[in-house]
């Protein structure tokens, strides 16, 4: 076969891809009428491969010069394995290399955000009850081109979705590992799913009751299942498609004071869940046991985060004492205690995150607004980069696939960082 010339089966498997891609996409009748056009059989399920597929061959098609540098489809490096990490050489960028690509603003103070599993989304939640789904090539393409706002059509904007169906501050957000829904919390005690494939969304279309105000939550890596954390200290776990709720069977497993972070681990072997009682506590992915907790794990003080490393051997965990830990899961003991956000304590909740490599730890100092940065494995503190805000950064967030990170602030405001490696 020539270079260019397509067989019958690939000429099919493309149709199905661009009926797949435009029902993603939420183009229903142009997809039914393709489908019609090219007998497309069976009926082909919604699918962003072809964006994919198109993204690979722009990048290996010669003497094409690329406008817009993308996210990584993969990270740099392995992951922390300190078993192994003997002398490891750092690949990603440390934070003071990042620039702010875009900023997008809400009414209230922006105090959640969170990734898609791929990387090409980011979702922003505000105490305006809105969230805002941006597109990341798009952020990318409107930096390097610094066209005005005018200039920009609809097509082109970063700011795909616009969800309001909350009544009061969205305080937690999630994507779902392999469908297009976002999962949302809120003070008003509920939990929203909605279907971004679909361009006129703006309401869910299920919705969760719950007793208390959401303040996480966090899917499986299947998708079937749904942490949830709230004021109450009792975790819950939803099933995705009945909504039937399970806790643990056994009360003292409980945490005896609001919930403030619960994370799966990406084996979803065990999660952990992270509470104002000052205790980090492991739990068995299959039976919803307690098998572990970690009594003050920050010196009393409330835990505000926790975040497995892509192993799932390890935990990194911060609190309002200012210090960000690395534990062992395996043994409980703390690895790495990284130091010199602030010698006070912290008022305000925040987070600490690995970067997409796991190279690098990063944590806002709530009273400069500056991002702190670590060396994940040896806790050497780099170089301070100012985020820009004009108030307290209340939560940050770290692509899972590229160098790029969203801050959110009381200052209304969500910035999108970007390393961009010089052309020099």
């Amino acid at each position: 076969m020539t270079t260019g010339t397509l067989t019958v089966r690939e000429r099919d498997l493309m149709y199905r891809l661009m009926i797949s891609q435009m029902l993603h996409d939420g183009h229903h009748e142009i997809a039914g009428q393709l489908s019609k056009a090219v007998y497309a059989f069976p009926d082909c399920p919604p699918s962003n491969r072809l964006q994919h597929v198109v993204q690979l061959g722009l990048r290996a098609e010669p003497d094409r010069e690329v406008q817009v540098q993308l996210v990584d489809s993969v990270a740099p490096g392995t992951g922390i394995d300190l078993e192994f990490d003997t002398d490891v050489q750092t690949l990603a960028p440390e934070a003071a290399h990042y620039e702010t690509c875009y900023v997008t603003s809400h009414k209230a103070p922006c105090r959640v955000a969170a990734w898609s599993k791929d990387g090409q989304l980011v979702a922003t939640g505000s105490d305006d009850a809105s969230i805002k789904i941006l597109d990341v090539e798009r952020m990318l393409a409107k930096s390097a081109t610094n066209m005005p706002e005018s200039q920009h059509n609809v097509d082109s904007h970063p700011v795909i979705r616009t969800l309001y169906d909350h009544i009061e501050d969205v305080t937690a957000l999630d994507f779902h590992p392999s469908l297009p829904l976002l999962a949302s919390g809120s003070k008003d005690f509920t939990i929203k799913f909605f279907d971004f494939s679909k361009s006129g969304v703006k309401r869910a279309f299920r919705s969760l009751q719950e007793a208390e105000e959401i303040s996480c939550l966090n899917f499986h890596p299947g998708g079937n299942f749904l942490l949830v954390g709230t004021q109450h200290p009792t975790l819950r776990l939803y099933d995705v498609t009945t909504l039937q709720c399970y806790v643990s069977s056994n009360p003292k497993d409980q945490h005896t004071g609001p919930v403030r972070a619960v994370t799966y681990s990406p084996n979803a072997s065990i999660y952990a869940s992270a509470s104002q009682d000052g205790s980090i506590k492991i739990w068995d992915g299959i039976s919803n046991r307690c098998v572990n907790t970690l009594e003050k794990a920050h010196s009393g003080t409330d835990v505000c985060s926790v975040q497995f490393s892509r192993n799932s051997k390890y935990l990194l965990s911060s609190g309002k004492d200012c210090l960000v830990k690395l534990w062992e899961v395996s043994t409980s003991r703390v690895l790495i205690t990284y130091t010199g956000a602030s010698s006070d304590k912290q008022v305000h909740e925040t987070r600490a995150v690995f970067n997409h490599s796991e190279d690098y730890v990063f944590f806002p100092d709530e009273k400069t607004t500056s991002l702190c940065c670590w060396d994940s494995r040896n806790a050497e503190r780099n170089k301070l980069l100012s985020l820009g805000h004009n108030n307290i950064v209340r939560c940050i967030v770290h692509s899972p696939t590229g160098p790029g990170f969203m801050t959110c602030s009381d200052d209304f405001r969500a910035r999108f960082w970007y390393y961009r490696p010089s052309s020099d």
